[in-house]
């Protein structure tokens, strides 16, 4: 014996040119025969395998059972060289309610629900096939799909199903091949019939008119659609899209005027328990305080308690919250990638699936035609010889008595084919009574019929296409919408407004008290705590700003590089020691001063001032930052114009009082400040060699106040003297004014 040498085997050629053909080859494996369906029977090879070998078996709707085991080895072993587990899975999905919308498998034992719980072992389940699967195979046995060898050349394979069932749109697909993916969600049989018919009837038929009778899809656990129409008739023009889908739910009545929310159908391909999962997440984590309970109560039917947290608060509004945190709002998309023709993968749109499965039956028709037409031919040719047997009885008796070469002696004298004598020979002899005769005539008459029709049917397209529509006819009376399997399930409704979810719904309401120090350390206590010196700070550290406020308020800080900041109460480190940096939390430089920090007030107006005596006021609401870069609300120059001040004004403030380290106070109406949304703002005060003090609004009546030692505090009524316009350079302030220049300490 030869041996091959190890030089003779090595291919010298690049590496990136051997691994390239290698992938390709790969990838055109997956794409071809694992992820993508074909567009003519909506099934992958494994499903096609795993129904043919069932069909094999026998496994019809209306025999017994067999072990799931039995056909995975059949499946296996003879058509499909892949890991026993990936093919029971496959067929465990095929037979599951909740997963596909028209099942293929008839499941007996435990196959799996709706909480994501695995089926039994293989050897312990067992199953047959539906009327569905039964659909999709009808006359297969009679010439009209190819076959193929399997893997080892053993056996048989059809290359597709004849598919008297839309199977793609109605139980839809799901893959990832390499490079490409299919997401196809299922739809209503009945409406899907009609959107056929109508081609059949109109074969340039719009998508819009399609969708009239394909409404969107109808998946098998329900639930409400809110896409827009134009949104759905755009997706099936050019194959890609999603779909919007919700919860359905209802309210029952309690005593004592409370309410508990019932969730009846949850999105598709959602697991329940994953779901109150998450809802019991939100509720442990206090992410939605209005969110009382959630409670699983379903037996076959799907039932979720939600409790709210009382009776004031609004349904719309706890649900809306949970659609935007959890899964009971879910979108599908839709990718209609199939291999057209069963080789070529092609993103399709609908009136090219429906029209691809149409012509697919029109192909299955013509074969399924000369198939019979074969038959009748040759029927016919056996009943001819019959007949002329009969006519001639005595003498084909004779010749097969006394005649040596008996076949070749009757095919010579009565002309005969050599299928005619051997149906001759063949006859039993109680065939030659009378009667028989005479049915043989009938049977011959009623073939030659038969004949003529076939043969006007593959001669006349318009035929071929009202047999189809009556097909189709039958299978929208079997599984239409008045059947319990072909009732639509999917409802749809409008496109819900948006809803405006106030913060106090997302975080649960809470006093706490807020304390920054100079160096910028802040924390919030629990409660609304006395500001005081029992509040402990780091050494060489103290206190510069404390207020008390709410868990769901917001925070403004302003630095003084002229930026507000925003922080969330709630989100404040709390606990018993300093605090964390607030520099860690928002983007200041470490040379930046914080300037103010106090709650925002919506529509509230805010004075902004740099050390120059420029200020302008700010719409509290337009200085809201998103971002841990702050928003530029005061241009400022560095190292010359730095911003000081930010306060808030009270709606019943009319004047404005500054102060300079000059101690020139100046006393002017609110409304001579201009309102911006940025820049440098007016001269409010002018200085000569120094800088502004303070700033305050006030109200007249109520005269201007400031604190004094000892935490006194002193208002001045009599204000006149003081009283100027924006831009004057002020007065000296009234006797016992403090010293440092500022309204408060």
């Amino acid at each position: 014996m030869n041996k091959v040498k190890l030089e003779d085997t090595i291919i010298n050629a690049p590496l990136g040119d051997i691994l390239g053909d290698r992938y390709l080859s790969y990838a055109l494996s997956t794409i071809m025969s694992r992820s993508l369906p074909d567009v003519r029977d909506g099934l992958k090879p494994v499903h096609r395998r795993i129904l043919y070998a069932m069909l094999q078996l026998k496994l019809n709707p209306d025999t017994g059972f067999k072990k799931c085991a039995r056909v995975v080895g059949d499946v296996i072993g003879k058509y499909h060289p892949h890991g026993d587990q990936s093919v029971y899975d496959a067929m465990v999905r095929l037979s599951q309610e909740f997963a596909v919308r028209y099942p293929l498998v008839d499941g007996q034992g435990n196959f799996g629900n709706i909480d994501g719980d695995n089926a039994a072992a293989m050897r312990y389940t067992e199953a047959r096939m539906t009327d569905v699967a039964m659909a999709l195979m009808e006359d297969i046995d009679k010439q009209t799909v190819d076959f193929r060898e399997t893997y080892d050349g053993e056996e048989e394979e059809p290359t597709v199903m004849p598919a008297n069932f839309p199977n793609l749109l109605a139980n839809g697909a799901m893959g990832i091949a390499v490079g490409m993916a299919t997401s196809i969600p299922p739809h209503n049989v009945d409406e899907i019939c009609g959107a056929l018919l109508h081609l059949i009837k109109t074969p340039n038929a719009g998508i819009e008119k399609l969708v009239d009778y394909i409404q969107g899809p109808d998946f098998p656990t329900g639930g409400t659609i809110v896409e827009p129409r134009e949104s759905i008739i755009e997706s099936y023009r050019t194959g890609r899209g999603s779909f919007r889908m919700r919860a359905n739910w209802n309210v029952e009545e309690l005593p004592h005027g409370m309410y508990q929310i019932v969730v009846t159908e949850i999105p598709y391909q959602v697991q329940k328990s994953r779901l109150i999962e998450k809802i019991a997440d939100l509720i442990y984590n206090k992410r939605l305080p209005i969110l009382g309970d959630v409670l699983d109560e379903s037996s076959e039917d799907i039932r979720v308690v939600i409790e709210p947290k009382n009776r004031n608060v609004a349904p719309e509004m706890l649900m809306e919250s949970l659609y935007k945190l959890t899964e009971l709002e879910q979108r599908f998309s839709l990718n209609m990638n199939v291999l057209e023709g069963g080789k070529m993968p092609r993103v399709m749109n609908l009136r090219e699936v429906l029209q691809a499965f149409l012509d697919h039956r029109q192909d299955v028709l013509i074969r399924r035609s000369k198939y019979r037409l074969e038959k009748i031919d040759h029927r016919l040719e056996v009943l001819t010889g019959y007949l002329i047997a009969f006519l001639n009885l005595d003498e084909v008796i004779r010749i097969i008595r006394e005649e040596d070469h008996v076949k070749k002696f009757l095919m010579d004298t009565f002309k005969l084919t050599e299928v005619q004598a051997d149906a001759i020979l063949n006859m039993r002899l109680r065939s030659l009574r009378k009667l028989e005769e005479m049915e043989l005539k009938g049977e011959h008459t009623a073939l030659e019929a038969e004949k003529a029709v076939l043969l006007e049917l593959l001669n006349n397209e318009e035929l071929r296409w009202k047999a189809i529509a009556t097909d189709i006819k039958q299978l929208k009376k079997k599984f239409g919408k008045n059947t319990e399997l072909g009732a639509r399930r999917s409802q749809f409704a409008f496109a819900p407004e948006a809803m405006i979810i106030p913060l106090e719904a997302m975080i649960e309401k809470e006093p706490v008290t807020v304390i920054c120090s100079k160096k910028g350390w802040i924390r919030t206590m629990k409660g609304h705590v006395a500001i005081d010196d029992k509040i402990k700070y780091k050494e060489g550290d103290e206190q510069q700003f404390t207020f008390h406020c709410q868990t769901t308020d917001k925070v403004l800080l302003f630095a003084s590089n002229g930026r507000f900041y925003t922080l969330g109460a709630d989100k404040l480190p709390g606990g018993r020691g300093h605090g964390e940096p607030v520099r860690l939390m928002i983007d200041l430089a470490n040379e930046e001063e914080i300037v103010s920090l106090f709650i925002y007030k919506p529509g509230s107006m805010i004075i902004v001032a740099a050390a120059t005596g420029r200020g302008f006021m700010a719409e509290a609401d337009k200085v809201i930052a998103s971002t841990k870069n702050g928003k530029q609300v005061m241009n400022v120059e560095d190292g010359k114009n730095k911003a000081v001040i930010a306060r808030v004004i009270d709606e019943e403030d009319d004047f404005i009082a500054i102060i300079g380290q000059n101690r020139k106070l100046l006393i002017f109406p609110t409304e001579q400040l201009p309102q911006m949304a940025r820049g440098r703002g007016a001269i409010m005060q002018k200085y000569k060699g120094a800088t502004m003090g303070d700033v305050i609004s006030f109200n007249s009546k109520d005269g201007l106040t400031w604190e004094m030692r000892g935490g006194k505090t002193r208002t001045e009524l009599d204000l006149i003297g003081w009283i100027g316009k924006r831009g004057q350079v002020g007065r000296m302030p009234p006797h016992g004014f403090p010293s440092n220049n500022k309204f408060s300490r």
